[in-house]
């Protein structure tokens, strides 16, 4: 991948200034080490900071069409780049590199914006058309890659990261209290928001063109599943039909993602997922794999010996990055700096940790196992939705919530509570099965408890804003014509995956140093297939991921294979409050602090603190309510109160208070070690 960067006059005579560009790219230099490109006339600029994984010597951007009328910048990878090229050939188009950023070009002179539609891959391009003065930004359908814009006077500035869009002058930092109020309910702003003021992203799934002076965003994509009302239904395939395609279609999206020309490796989680891609990948292509993982010293979040097995049964390079606490509070600002958001937990943390070894180790692209909980069914929430419209039907069983105990065995003490808690935790809104967030109203429910830490204007704007339609989820006309597992799909897929897990846990924390996550589970013809399944193949009784567990049989080991889910997470009180705790965290928690960013009520933190501190067990409710509070604090310090328009990345002196003394941005706890695949 890359970073982007741009400004367009919409009105404006004033010339486009190369040095506010090349502040822009300084800022997400990280994105792109290997190369710079500027392409500047009186209507635009653009530029972009290239990772070299294709084409390494010939694919320096902005790259051009043969009369030199259409310029692109580009972001991400369109892997069935060498299926389209040879139509644009038949027509007449003249290729220079052997990039899929060329073809990408070509396309879209050919087709327009509908070009977007034959893309399989992970983007956000900007494409400029001098003759007809329009600019283009588009993102993929799932919103790998990221791209965000704001109009300013009479311009429009747009980058892969805030943080350009900050550096070319204009724009000055303010957090957007309704966003933190969604960040505080959803885990992450509703898509098109972003924590920042005036400041939005292009959408999954849709293209923003500027065109006269005005301003435009489509969608060029939504996702769809099979209408329960309609009927004309297509035939029911088999078990063993489905398993089959499933497969096939995902063998050939790990493969495909394999076109690269430097080295690829793959995360091992230790989970089903992550375990199934590395096998594909070791077996399908006959290549050598160098696998990654994260270990903790926590035994509670600790997967390692999973991934030891699993590297050992395919014979892997295996590295391994260990946490410990400390080490997460240590470098959470540096996380935060890349995030760009205030998040709810810490697992960012260790992803970062992660790539970094993979950057130490010589790699730039990685493969992963996102995408498949979302789109399999995976996940418990989709099985908590299921019981308790079960319990639904006969709300007054003495029996039937006890079924929360079969699907949350890992959760100590539960099997201890009461039925009266029990009941009373899950029977919230129990009886209303048609609202649309059914399935997700408990974990929102829990979620908002942590609104009881903001401050009282804080709260009054966010009531303010959820008493009209911008704060709150927008369904799609069809929504209700989904089955109820469907319905759960679609708000996990837009809100989680889109918005928390490909973006904060994954596209910044890999791009941080420089490395490409790439997601077979998310390639485009294997989740139309997976959408167009039953729910029972996907979820059958309790059973999380039934189809792909079939494909995975023969593939894995028994152990890996059979093995309860557990869903990936990091410690969050413990990492701030030890025997290492950092200057930042006190200070950034301080009451004077808090009063001066205004978004928290001081003595409620105060509280906060003590429990921590005094090593009382919080809730989850309040371990999301610290990280949140945390982050915040510091989102403001680093891009309110330090940032000035026009900034260029800080200097380590302007953040060492905020770092502490103990943190350097460029230190590591521990730096990996290799495994031996055998013994």
């Amino acid at each position: 991948m890359c970073g982007i960067a741009g400004i367009l006059n919409l009105s404006s005579d004033a010339p486009i200034e190369e040095a506010r560009l090349r502040r822009m790219l300084a800022m997400i230099r990280h994105r792109g080490p290997d190369q710079y490109g500027i392409y500047l006339d009186d209507d635009a600029g653009l530029g972009s900071a290239r990772l070299s994984i294709i084409d390494l010597h010939h694919g320096q951007q902005p790259v051009s069409n043969e009369d030199g009328s259409l310029w692109i910048v580009y972001n991400g990878e369109v892997f069935n780049y060498l299926e389209l090229r040879p139509e644009l050939e038949a027509r007449g188009h003249r290729f220079t590199t052997d990039t899929d950023t060329e073809v990408v070009l070509h396309l879209y002179e050919e087709f327009g914006p509908e070009c977007l539609l034959w893309l399989n891959g992970q983007f956000a391009i900007a494409i400029w058309d001098s003759r007809k003065k329009k600019l283009l930004l588009a993102r993929d359908r799932l919103g790998v890659c990221p791209i965000y814009y704001t109009i300013t006077g009479k311009k429009l500035l747009f980058g892969s990261e805030v943080k350009a869009l900050f550096a070319a002058g204009d724009v000055k930092a303010e957090i957007d209290p309704v966003a933190l109020g969604q960040i505080f309910t959803y885990w992450s702003p509703l898509s098109p928001r972003s924590a920042f003021r005036d400041v939005r992203e292009v959408s999954p799934g849709h293209y923003l063109e500027a065109y006269e002076g005005s301003v435009s965003v489509k969608r060029y994509w939504k996702m769809e599943f099979p209408n329960l009302t309609c009927s004309a239904q297509t035939p029911e395939l088999s078990v063993e039909e489905a398993s089959g395609r499933l497969e096939n279609l995902l063998v050939d999206a790990a493969k495909i993602r394999l076109r690269a020309d430097v080295p690829v490796g793959a995360y091992l989680s230790g989970g089903l997922d992550s375990s199934l891609i590395a096998s594909i990948i070791r077996n399908e292509s006959g290549r050598r794999l160098s696998t990654f993982s994260i270990s903790f010293d926590d035994p509670k979040f600790d997967e390692s010996g999973f991934q030891r097995s699993m590297a050992r049964w395919l014979g892997t390079e295996h590295q391994v990055a260990r946490v410990k606490h400390e080490d997460i509070g240590r470098i959470f600002p540096e996380v935060i700096w890349h995030t760009e958001t205030p998040i709810l937990r810490t697992s960012p943390a260790p992803m970062f940790l992660l790539s970094r070894l993979v950057r130490d180790a010589g790699y730039k692209v990685i493969l992963t196992g996102e995408g498949a909980d979302e789109f399999l069914a995976g996940y418990d929430i989709f099985k908590e939705a299921k019981i308790r419209r079960f319990w639904a039907r006969q709300a007054g069983s003495t029996w039937r919530y006890r079924l929360f105990e079969r699907l949350y065995t890992d959760v100590g003490g539960l099997k201890q509570s009461s039925n009266q808690f029990l009941s009373a935790f899950f029977r919230g809104d129990l009886l209303n099965a048609d609202s649309p967030h059914y399935s997700h109203e408990i974990r929102w429910r829990n979620t908002r408890r942590t609104h009881r830490f903001f401050s009282a204007a804080l709260l009054d704007e966010i009531g303010r804003a959820s008493e009209g339609s911008e704060f709150k989820m927008a369904y799609p006309d069809e929504f209700q014509q989904w089955g109820p597992l469907e319905r759960s799909q679609y708000l996990e897929i837009t809100i989680f995956l889109s918005q928390y897990l490909l973006s904060s846990q994954g596209d910044r924390m890999a791009m941080a140093h420089s490395v490409e996550g790439r997601f077979p589970f998310l390639d485009y013809p294997l989740i139309a297939f997976c959408n167009s399944l039953p729910a029972k193949l996907k979820l059958k009784g309790l059973r999380e991921k039934f189809i792909l567990k079939k494909v995975a049989h023969g593939r894995l080991p028994g152990e890996i294979l059979t093995r309860p889910k557990r869903p990936y997470r990091a410690p969050i009180h413990r990492s701030f409050f030890n025997d290492h705790t950092e200057d930042y965290v006190k200070e950034l928690l301080s009451s004077e602090r808090l009063k001066a960013s205004g978004h928290f009520r001081p003595e409620a933190v105060e509280h906060l603190i003590r429990k921590a501190e005094g090593g009382q067990t919080l809730s989850e409710a309040e371990d999301m309510g610290l990280a949140g509070i945390i982050s915040t604090q510091l989102i403001h310090h680093l891009f309110v109160t330090n940032l000035e328009p026009g900034a260029s990345i800080p200097d380590r002196d302007d953040f060492k208070r905020c770092f502490g003394a103990r943190t350097s941005r460029n230190s590591s706890p521990d730096p990996g070690r290799t495994v031996p695949s055998s013994g």
